[in-house]
């Protein structure tokens, strides 16, 4: 079976976002409060326009002594995310994060973002979706000897 990232990885998600004019501070307290690593930065319509990570705050910000509060979120935002579709398999999901190096990618529908998925959450859907296929794979060669 091939894992859909809408709802075999993640479910609908209250969604962390920030406005472009909001402070990298805070960014940071909204994924410290949320326990999160990412939020996404929308406009006033709420379309997805960016991203910001943990990753972003602390090269951007942090490692260059720069004040948090000071910064905006539009001056370091990675613009136009690549996105995911509720539809997309997980395996091609898991492909792109791993190719691009990305830990985060929001999961949108007509530019507004119903999720963000974490390689996390992909790894475990990925590793379910294996040992599920054993189970199935053990059933059908062992028969009922394993309670199949």
């Amino acid at each position: 079976m091939q894992r859909k990232i809408v709802p075999d990885v993640i479910s609908e998600q209250d969604i962390a976002a920030v406005k472009t004019g909001a402070s990298a501070l805070d960014a940071a307290e909204l994924m410290a409060s949320a326990n999160i690593a990412a939020v996404i930065v929308t406009d006033d319509n709420d379309r997805l326009i960016g991203i910001v990570t943990e990753r972003d705050l602390t090269r951007q910000v942090v490692a260059k002594g720069l004040t948090p509060a000071e910064v905006k979120i539009g001056d370091i935002m990675t613009k136009n995310p690549d996105t995911l579709e509720p539809n997309d398999s997980a395996v091609d999901a898991l492909k792109l994060m791993q190719t691009r190096k990305y830990r985060h990618l929001p999961v949108v529908i007509n530019n507004k973002c119903v999720g963000m998925v974490s390689i996390r959450d992909l790894y475990s859907s990925v590793m379910d979706a294996i040992q599920e296929d054993m189970r199935e794979t053990e059933a059908f060669v062992f028969g009922d000897r394993y309670g199949a």
